[in-house]
């Protein structure tokens, strides 16, 4: 059973986005898009890519992607108590500080000045 399209509804609401965002918010991007576009679009591509922080960028599956979110071993530890980083929470903690958010709390939170001098904790304590 396929639904019917409300017409009016669809009308309706795209009014009130435009009212809301302007004209420009409830039209195609490819509208505006020519030839001349095109080519400064791919030219500013090629100079990005041809940069120096393009260095800094892998092409995976047609994609530019950081080489600091690709995870090139696998498993990842934490520096200070050896901790496998699986959670979304460690990952960001360990993104930053090479820790997980437990070590994080104890060792680098309020102190992040003196953790970024290199200041570790001896033996994970």
């Amino acid at each position: 059973m396929t639904k019917k399209k409300d017409w009016d509804y669809i009308a309706r609401l795209e009014k009130a986005i435009a009212d809301k965002y302007g004209n420009e918010a409830i039209q195609n991007p490819a509208s505006s898009w020519d030839k001349e576009k095109e080519k400064e679009y791919l030219k500013q591509l090629k100079q990005a890519v041809n940069s120096e922080s393009a260095s800094e960028y892998l092409e995976k599956e047609g994609f530019l992607i950081s080489e600091k979110l690709i995870n090139k071993d696998g498993i990842v530890n934490c520096t200070v108590c050896s901790k496998q980083i699986i959670s979304l929470r460690d990952k960001m903690f360990f993104n930053k500080y090479e820790t997980c958010s437990r070590c994080y709390i104890a060792f680098v939170e309020h102190r992040e000045a003196r953790w970024q001098t290199g200041w570790r904790p001896e033996n994970g304590s």
